[in-house]
């Protein structure tokens, strides 16, 4: 660094005073010493105005737990589709296998990194978009992956394709994967450098993952016979069915007919343009794509789907000031720069993104809103994927600003979008870097 400047002894001897002479700092250093920054900081009456009463609210059957893995975005997908099953066939309570797409999602997400290796195989190893590929497989991922392993592959019920130890931790089978990614990219290069063809040696590659996925997580079934009883106690049996049959006939959703409206309100992306993310995805012929619209428009989006009886599946950053155990998000809530001594935490979300203090990192459903005198939203219910034993019952609420400043993408159907926005919808999407905080993972 030129001309850097050390921390000297009279700097270092400001800071000690600053501290000796502040009596409030030393009082939050005894409590800081006993209690969670974020139970020290919260106001328990600014919370308590985050309600537990809605306007609008839809019913959802149950909580469902992810469990150590990073799946919020395929729970989010599930916990949306589930609901049209349970309705037709009168369950109390159904679940969807997020062993079955997480097992897919992985194995295309292998066979995605392997095709990007070889993509950028000219580039040197230093090059960052080389090691931004090299980055491998994680559990993460958003709406339109989701749309590709089921458009693909088809979906089961938990009972025919339940979890196993490896779905519900990943960290280790996932390290291991990634062990074998970057083996198997120092081979692939190597053959583009000698000119010989990768391809026939990348496929010899994809039957030794299937094998260990199959190892981890199960083999996905070719058929199954769906078996459940509905809330009367009558049994019913439906055989001989295959993965995608099943998704036609119990779901049946238009999924090309759901588009991500995000909210990226930086300068290098315009409202009213459509945007996606290079080396961003999982299958290989799947989309991903965006349309950038102001908060106002896309919350206007989230009622009117709410107000249909749709539930919104939606991206946000999960750890910006919220109480996992009181199940509220609220920046109003939690006073962290006055308990720290004065910091201003103050920013732009523009900001906040552009200097890698936020992006999307967790995907939930928003299952209802208050709205208030002049109909406007403030505050959101939300249902997340952390299990019964967290937040309420499973549940959380989250203030309207926190909804303003920390969510950055839903789904809608395309029937609740204006003309205007339609229209925008049809424009070629603009590519944005691999490392653009749009391209986040939930």
């Amino acid at each position: 660094m030129k001309n850097a400047r050390p921390i000297s002894g009279e700097l270092l001897a400001r800071c000690k005073k600053a501290y000796d002479e502040d009596r409030q700092a030393h009082l939050m250093t005894a409590a800081a010493a006993q209690t969670p920054l974020a139970k020290i900081a919260m106001d328990p009456v600014k919370a308590a105005k985050v309600g537990d009463t809605f306007s609008i609210e839809l019913k959802t059957r149950g909580i469902t737990a992810q469990q150590q893995s990073g799946r919020c975005w395929l729970f989010a997908s599930m916990n949306v589709m589930r609901e049209v099953v349970a309705e037709k066939c009168e369950m109390d309570k159904f679940e969807l296998s997020g062993n079955w797409l997480a097992f897919w999602d992985k194995f295309e997400k292998i066979n995605f990194c392997l095709e990007a290796i070889l993509d950028c195989a000219d580039l040197p190893t230093a090059d960052r978009t080389v090691n931004w590929v090299l980055s491998g497989m994680n559990d993460g991922g958003q709406w339109d992956m989701m749309v590709s392993i089921v458009k693909k592959y088809g979906i089961v019920p938990n009972s025919v394709m339940p979890e196993t130890e490896q779905s519900k931790s990943t960290r280790g089978i996932s390290q291991i994967i990634n062990m074998k990614i970057h083996k198997d990219a120092a081979e692939l290069r190597r053959l583009v450098a000698e000119g010989k063809d990768a391809s026939a040696r990348k496929d010899e590659m994809l039957v030794e993952y299937f094998k260990a996925l199959c190892i981890a997580f199960g083999r996905p079934v070719d058929t199954f016979d769906f078996e459940y009883t509905d809330k009367n106690g009558k049994y019913h049996v439906d055989r001989d069915m295959t993965p995608k049959s099943f998704y036609d006939k119990y779901i049946g959703l238009d999924l090309d007919q759901y588009v991500n409206v995000i909210n990226g309100p930086t300068q290098d992306k315009p409202y009213g343009k459509t945007y996606t993310v290079k080396y961003l995805g999982n299958v290989v012929e799947g989309h991903i794509k965006y349309l950038n619209l102001p908060m106002e428009q896309l919350k206007e989006l989230v009622v009117k789907q709410m107000q249909a009886g749709e539930l919104v599946w939606f991206g946000s950053d999960c750890g910006k000031f919220g109480d996992r155990d009181g199940g509220i998000w609220d920046p109003d809530s939690f006073l962290f720069g006055e308990v720290l001594g004065g910091f201003d935490l103050t920013m732009s979300k523009a900001d906040r993104l552009d200097y890698r203090d936020s992006a999307m990192n967790h995907a939930m459903v928003l299952c209802g809103v208050n709205l208030d005198a002049a109909g406007k939203p403030n505050r959101w219910k939300i249902e997340n994927s952390w299990g019964e034993g967290a937040g309420r019952k499973g549940y959380y609420a989250a203030s309207d600003s926190w909804f303003d400043q920390f969510v950055y993408q839903v789904v809608i159907n395309k029937k609740f979008l204006s003309d205007e926005q339609r229209a925008a919808l049809e424009q070629e999407p603009i590519e944005l870097a691999p490392w653009d905080p749009m391209g986040s993972l939930a």
